[in-house]
């Protein structure tokens, strides 16, 4: 459902792409991960490629907030930091850990690959599956705001603060559901047929804000629209959140072990404080309370 986001320095063209996918319709359920064929967890000395090394895949270039300074091998940057925190989960340090350039729709092409995990923004579906294993999900996809920052929106602290301005969104997808649930707008919601005809309503002044799915919405600032700003993240819906999972070779011995580090990472908060870390206050996404 969403690819991977760039940041303001990607080309267009890849943007394009981007656009097309980044915000689907809200009942298009994603497939939990299915498992693989089990392997013993044992930390550090796991059925991997290259005995001893985990190989760690993404694409190039490597764009932020998700990398930092184009390089996925310095820990930096959300999935950058959730890569490295799954290694230690399973045993390998730093120089353990091997990364290998791999296209984001390589990566999930039927095939044997030469990563034993690929982060990328990979959105967990049925279609995808079918190709690919998934790990348990390490990112709940969020909701922004987005404004030109000399609006009043831009200087919302909180969905009430919303309330009672003019937001579109595109029709029948998690942000038009998050933002009649979340922010419950006193003023009846602009609906738009796609995120393009969206962004131009706000740029042309039709509605005071829009939101989109997180992703979206840091390409939107970064590449499309000088003057929008990210005014903050909104609470996530559960049923209609769609999950960000680590891609494995389908029926990949090290799935059941590599979904067991992220629910651990979970469990004990890495990565509500990574994603906190990196998205929300490197980023620039404040959390709308």
């Amino acid at each position: 459902m969403t690819s991977r986001p760039p940041s303001m320095f990607v080309p267009l063209v890849v943007g394009a792409v981007l656009m097309a996918t980044a915000c689907a319709p809200a009942d298009d359920d994603a497939a939990a991960p299915e498992p693989g064929n089990a392997a013993e967890c044992v930390p550090g000395d796991l059925p991997t490629l290259a005995e001893g090394v985990l190989t760690v895949g993404t694409d190039s270039p490597a764009y932020p907030p998700w990398f930092a300074d184009d390089d996925p091998t310095n820990g930096e940057g959300f999935e950058s930091a959730v890569a490295h925190a799954v290694a230690e989960e399973l045993g390998y340090t730093a120089e353990q850990v091997t990364w290998t350039t791999v296209a984001f729709n390589s990566a999930i092409q039927p095939g044997p690959k030469d990563f034993d995990f690929d982060i990328n923004q990979f959105s967990i579906t049925e279609e995808r599956a079918k190709a690919v294993d998934f790990s348990s999900p390490y990112y709940d996809v969020r909701q922004a705001v987005v404004a030109l920052g000399d609006s009043e929106a831009a200087g919302a602290t909180s969905a009430a603060d919303l309330a009672g301005l003019t937001i579109g969104a595109q029709v029948g997808t998690t942000s038009y559901e998050t933002l009649v649930e979340t922010i419950d707008p006193e003023v009846e919601p602009l609906v738009y047929n796609n995120n393009d005809d969206a962004k131009q309503a706000l740029e042309n002044g039709q509605v005071d804000a829009v939101v989109f799915d997180l992703p979206t919405a840091f390409y939107i600032t970064a590449a499309e629209l000088e003057d929008a700003v990210i005014v903050g993240q909104l609470p996530l819906l559960e049923a209609e959140t769609e999950h960000f999972g680590l891609v494995l070779d389908l029926d990949s011995p090290l799935t059941d072990c590599v979904s067991a580090a992220v629910d651990a990472l979970r469990e004990d908060g890495t990565l509500a404080d990574l994603e906190q870390e990196w998205l929300a206050e490197a980023a620039d996404a404040p959390e709308l309370g």
